[in-house]
């Protein structure tokens, strides 16, 4: 007959609980699914309204931006390929401090702050979206609403990768604006 005491019932029971993941847990592993895609989208789009509302409420938006940063996007993993709509001077945002820039004004003369610009609603229309395993990406169009409720519509291509915690973070955003086709036959 084994005795135990509860020393070593405690050092196995440590033992297992390193091994063993609840049933709903993600890890780095488990495939990304169409439904945690549209989840991340939401989020994206309720950080921006937020980031809005809190500038236009003499808040602290920087903060709500880096938290925005902080939560959604990959910086602090890896490379995030990231190309702002209203950017032309930089055109891509490499790093942390780009990101904030474009979103709430700072590093670029060019940046006015896309994510303080008053927006009260954000909504997705994917084209498609292709999961596979650890990674997911998707195009559409994104709608932001204005406070005066007028509509931009913009495209994107939206690309996650899930963290080692089990988190979707973004790793690659491009947006841009609507084809013009006045802009090309001037560029001929």
């Amino acid at each position: 007959m084994t005795k135990f005491t509860l020393r070593s019932l405690a050092i196995a029971g440590a033992a297992v609980a390193a091994f063993t993941v609840p049933a709903t847990a993600q890890d780095a592993s488990t495939p990304i699914t169409t439904e945690e895609f549209e989840a991340a989208q939401k989020a994206w789009g309720e950080g921006i309204v937020k980031i809005s509302a809190t500038h236009q409420a003499g808040g602290d938006y920087r903060a709500a931006a880096k938290k925005h940063l902080d939560t959604l996007y990959n910086y602090d993993n890896g490379m995030v390929l990231f190309k702002p709509t209203l950017a032309a001077e930089d055109q891509f945002r490499g790093t942390y401090d780009e990101a904030l820039s474009y979103f709430v004004k700072g590093k670029y003369a060019e940046d006015s702050g896309f994510a303080i610009k008053g927006w009260t609603a954000v909504r997705f229309e994917n084209e498609g979206i292709v999961t596979d395993d650890d990674n997911a990406l998707a195009m559409g169009n994104y709608y932001f609403t204005g406070a005066d409720g007028s509509v931009t519509k913009v495209e994107y291509t939206f690309g996650y990768v899930r963290d080692e915690d089990g988190k979707l973070k973004i790793n690659t955003h491009h947006s841009s604006v609507l084809f013009a086709p006045t802009t090309v036959a001037s560029a001929q």
